[in-house]
């Protein structure tokens, strides 16, 4: 059974995850290789393992250390920001299991597609393909064989939001209220896979793209009625309408609503912290730490 679902889909797991222990390492040799690779992430000893191909910004320019604490340090010479090479063919010493990408190839895209298909159909409800679109970005954590994970942006550029099509007033007040607006469609988890880390992993990614690059501020989801309570504990999202009735996926839907501010703050007082993870009810512990998600920042921005 699948396990989670924006507009409509699946019930979220109850039994408590093993807390993962990412250990982040960089290579440059595979940043040649795979140009469009956010992390690559391996499963050693039942964890998942994340390894970013980046170089991280100019830390001294801002006031920063240029060896960044904690297990970047390591990575980088003495006396030196420039990091130093790790293993192309390992993540934490360990074959790597699958890369997080943008789904920018018609490849990536069907992989998605199928995914979300696969997910969602076998439930009824309707489903339409991940389309290259000016104000939305597809990611895909996908395997050399198939797509594991798959999340949609949308960004509030002109275009409109599909949530505003049932959802019409509530977010037009939310514009008057001076807030730039994205929404997360189209998420799927593969049941087979560790499914709660891989949430958080394109969760954190997905809110990076919305938040720190784009300066978004409100994010709106589309769930089944069934998985709220799921969103409000471990996100912090809140409702922001009654049940409806999504023709665009033939279910139940009810809108929510979470302010970015307040996973950027989650971020901050537990993101990385995975030994918190089987304890806390809440996906932020499985979240990438601040630091990492300094540099992953400066890999999205560099991918454009």
């Amino acid at each position: 059974m699948p396990k989670y679902g924006l507009s409509g889909i699946a019930s979220s797991p109850t039994s408590s995850p093993k807390p993962a222990v990412f250990a982040t390492q960089v290579s440059t040799e595979e940043f040649l290789l795979n140009p469009d690779t956010i992390v690559a992430v391996s499963d050693d000893d039942g964890a998942l393992h994340a390894e970013t191909p980046f170089e991280f910004p100019d830390r001294e320019a801002h006031g920063q250390s240029a060896i960044p604490p904690g297990r970047f340090g390591a990575l980088y010479s003495a006396g030196s920001s420039i990091p130093v090479a790790a293993s192309t063919s390992t993540v934490a010493h360990a074959p790597v299991r699958f890369k997080i990408r943008l789904a920018n190839t018609e490849g990536r895209r069907s992989s998605a597609s199928y995914l979300i298909e696969k997910m969602y159909g076998w439930r009824g409800y309707h489903t339409s393909r991940p389309n290259a679109a000016p104000n939305r970005v597809t990611l895909v954590a996908s395997d050399a064989e198939r797509a594991l994970a798959t999340i949609t942006v949308g960004f509030d550029n002109g275009n409109g939001l599909l949530v505003e099509e049932l959802y019409g007033a509530e977010v037009s007040g939310l514009r008057t209220a001076g807030g730039r607006l994205c929404e997360f469609t189209k998420l799927a988890v593969d049941r087979d896979q560790q499914s709660r880390e891989l949430l958080a992993m394109m969760f954190h990614i997905a809110y990076m793209y919305a938040h720190r690059i784009q300066g978004c501020t409100d994010l709106l989801i589309e769930v089944n009625p069934r998985h709220v309570r799921f969103y409000q504990r471990m996100l912090g999202f809140e409702p922001l309408s009654e049940e409806r009735i999504c023709a665009r996926v033939g279910a139940p839907a009810q809108l929510l609503w979470l302010k970015l501010a307040h996973a950027r703050d989650q971020i901050a007082v537990f993101g990385g912290r995975r030994e918190l993870a089987a304890k806390a009810r809440s996906l932020y512990p499985l979240f990438f730490s601040e630091e990492e998600e300094v540099g992953i920042v400066a890999r999205l921005r560099a991918i454009g």
